[in-house]
């Protein structure tokens, strides 16, 4: 039992909203004392600098104000705006003044419901700067759920901002091109990744939530610098409904208590607000009146559905040769490597996971070539291209999925309105798997919005709110009971709950050459076995990594298609094709001479 002195000391210090004996209390202490652990870590870490590497120190106070950014961006857009002319670019314009206009309105939580080419990467910026200048908030931070979007994303402010105010944490930023002796730029953003101690900070959604949800000094020591800053939270709807629950109750606590803004930004917006099924956030206030008229004004497609009818895959191969140039979206790879069979076209390409990251840039690059020349193309794909991905056909085909990834697919159909229609065509694939949990719920939710006979409008945002009501109201939203484990104060247990990502995986290295020079992964796999793994191969490594499923590893190492070269890293010894990229054959002999 504390003595009165020290009962004292805790009425002096402990926060109000600690103290009263609401069922809340236990997850409120729990994220006060994850704050509180921030501040200590940070603090002894940047002391021990100071004291033995002051040069490191001077280093990190380098900034530019909020201010300073915000002239920036202003110029930026003035430039803009006097050299835009058009429909599409006066609405962008009318957005960009509303989320100015809005900036002023109290701190709590907003939603920035905007179609697809609305602009909604410069305009959700300026009610971030604006709202921070108002009210002398620290720091922008966005999240954005894919690395793809990310890097367009830092790009877009980079252009605006100049590379030495944005910083990018993600798994895939490339590292120093010497690491023994980095810019002092990259020195900069290296020291900034520790504890977020930047203006403007890019990084993906699964930094930020695994990052408030860990049990690591390394990751916690930034979680006090998002106290007192705007997060934006970009296509907010791919947040993963199985965490859906603690999610929402941190983002809640960190606007409630924590000085925090948060902009929930999407095409497709979710039903995130508290109601009587459903325990979400309070008070979301939508930054641009009357939305719904902006998806009128920007309306790019029409919808063709065919809920109610099973395709064969050789009827959607038949389907996309009605288009010179064509995307199919399927839900799964084995979906797509089976359409691409049917297709049969030597020139088509391919887009999933099966590639590595390199491949899929480059296919990315020759996928854009020839739309830009207006040469044949025909893309099957699965999910990988639907968010924030540049691309723009004639004719799009989705496989029937969750409505909000339906729609996303529509994203990359006429997406610079060159056409006065383009076309989507929604079809029911009659061997078309599915994967499971909540995008299986969600595909079914849909197939029942689509086939009704009131003739759902695809256009309308009001459809998304329904559609993720009845998604919340279907699904479990803690699966893990992540909660019950924060209100026991049970760190590590938390951190060994919350995955944003589901599926266990494992890395396996590719050998994948972008020319026939290039020996960048070979030299890399040989550091590996002579001196080991670090922090600074792996991100080399990151555009030659496939990520299999774990369960598959032992089979395919007794297949010989897989071999472990450091302890939960695996080298891909089978084939690999230019198209379909990983395919389980035995690995040609002449491939093994160096």
């Amino acid at each position: 039992m504390p003595s009165i002195e020290q009962a004292q000391i805790l009425e002096k210090y402990i926060p109000s909203f600690l103290k009263n004996n609401e069922k809340n209390t236990a997850s409120y202490i729990e994220l006060f004392l994850r704050l509180l652990f921030s501040c200590l870590v940070d603090a002894d870490f940047l002391d021990t600098e100071r004291h033995f590497q002051p040069q490191m120190t001077e280093l990190r106070q380098k900034e530019t104000s909020i201010d300073a950014l915000w002239h920036l961006l202003a110029v930026d857009q003035e430039k803009i705006m006097v050299s835009s002319y058009g429909p599409v670019n006066q609405i962008r314009r009318e957005i960009y003044e509303y989320c100015c206009r809005s900036a002023e309105l109290t701190p709590g939580f907003f939603s920035l419901t905007v179609p697809t080419g609305g602009g909604k990467t410069r305009s959700g910026m300026a009610f971030a700067l604006l709202h921070a200048l108002h009210y002398q908030k620290d720091r922008i931070i966005v999240a954005i759920p894919y690395t793809s979007i990310i890097e367009q994303t830092a790009d877009v402010y980079r252009d605006i901002f100049g590379d030495a105010n944005v910083l990018e944490h993600h798994s895939a930023v490339a590292p120093p091109q010497d690491h023994e002796n980095p810019s002092p730029r990259e020195l900069w953003a290296s020291l900034a990744c520790e504890n977020w101690d930047a203006r403007l900070i890019v990084t993906t959604t699964v930094q930020l939530f695994e990052s408030l949800f860990s049990d690591r000094s390394s990751s916690c020591r930034k979680l006090h610098n998002i106290a007192n800053s705007v997060i934006i939270l970009d296509e907010v709807q791919t947040l993963p409904v199985h965490l859906l629950e603690p999610i929402l109750d941190v983002l809640q606590q960190l606007v409630q208590f924590y000085g925090v803004t948060v902009v929930l930004c999407s095409a497709t917006q979710p039903a995130l607000e508290d109601g009587p099924f459903f325990r979400g956030l309070q008070k979301v206030r939508e930054i641009i009146p009357e939305p719904q008229k902006y998806f009128s004004l920007l309306k790019r497609v029409v919808y063709e559905v065919f809920a109610n009818e099973k395709w064969s895959w050789d009827e959607v191969a038949g389907a996309m040769y009605q288009s010179k140039q064509a995307m199919a979206v399927v839900n799964t790879k084995q979906d797509a490597l089976a359409l691409l069979d049917a297709v049969d076209d030597p020139e088509a390409l391919h887009l999933s996971t099966l590639l590595c990251g390199a491949h899929r840039r480059k296919v990315l690059r020759e996928v854009r070539r020839r739309l830009k020349n207006c040469q044949p193309c025909r893309l099957i794909a699965t999910q990988v291209v639907e968010a924030g991905v540049d691309l723009d056909f004639s004719l799009v085909l989705r496989a029937m999925g969750p409505l909000d990834r339906i729609v996303q697919a529509a994203g990359r159909c006429n997406r610079e309105g060159r056409l006065r229609e383009g076309r989507v065509i929604i079809f029911n694939p009659e061997e078309g798997r599915l994967p499971l949990g909540s995008y299986k719920t969600g595909t079914e939710i849909a197939a029942t919005l689509l086939a009704g006979t009131s003739g759902a409008d695809l256009h309308d945002p009001d459809l998304y709110r329904l559609y993720f009501q009845r998604l919340y109201q279907s699904c479990t939203l803690d699966v893990k009971k992540i909660q019950n484990s924060r209100r026991s104060l049970n760190y590590p247990e938390v951190a060994q709950k919350f995955q944003m990502i589901e599926q266990k995986v494992v890395p396996v290295i590719v050998n994948y050459r972008e020319t026939l020079e290039d020996r960048n992964v070979e030299n890399l796999i040989t550091a590996i076995r002579y001196r080991g793994v670090n922090r600074q191969i792996m991100r080399l490594l990151q555009p030659y990594i496939v990520n299999l499923d774990a369960y598959k590893i032992n089979s395919l190492q007794k297949e010989g298609m897989v071999q472990e070269i450091s302890p939960g890293l695996y080298e891909w010894l089978g084939g690999y094709d230019e198209v379909r990229g990983l395919v389980a054959t035995a690995r040609n002999p002449e491939e093994l001479v160096f």
